[in-house]
């Protein structure tokens, strides 16, 4: 399974500010990593406009996870497109996209494609269950020599 998501457009339909944050893009990021993490599939997000130095760091380019600039001369929907035609087997390929031309496109081409409300709707339901993996996953840490000491003495003053 694999995903392929058109990032300004996600982030126009689903973050309150938008691409006016220049934060929108990361958070984004941040949350599809997790996404990745917990489904164990394939994520390539495409954004438009020049790359971000932020997401250009090591854990934001893997095998299985990556953050796509078009060149020069391009834009992402250009690039979603090129991506989508260069996919042998699009029966597990899913395109995250509002945008009318790109659903038509990868609809044609026989790839899954899930609107930008639908995929929200799922991402949120992963990062709830991340979260409360994590919180149950939570150690509890155990006493130093110190602390026991202290709590020793504490119920021997009660007694």
């Amino acid at each position: 399974m694999a995903y392929l998501i058109d990032g300004n457009n996600f982030i126009g339909h689903t973050i309150p500010y938008g691409l006016k944050d220049p934060r929108s893009k990361y958070s984004l990021v941040s949350k599809l990593l997790i996404f990745h993490h917990v489904k164990r599939t394939k994520v390539s997000v495409v954004f438009d406009g020049a790359p971000d130095a932020y997401l250009e760091e090591k854990e934001f380019q893997q095998k299985s996870f990556s953050v796509i600039y078009p060149s020069f001369g391009q834009n992402a929907d250009m690039v979603i497109t090129e991506i989508i035609s260069k996919q042998k087997d699009l029966k597990k390929f899913f395109v995250v996209s509002s945008d009318l031309e790109i659903k038509s496109f990868a609809r044609m081409k026989g790839a899954k494609v899930l609107t930008c409300k639908e995929f929200n709707l799922q991402l949120k339901t992963i990062l709830k269950e991340y979260k409360k993996s994590q919180e149950t996953e939570k150690k509890d840490t155990p006493l130093s020599p110190l602390e026991v000491n202290h709590w020793l003495e504490m119920f021997k003053k009660n007694d």
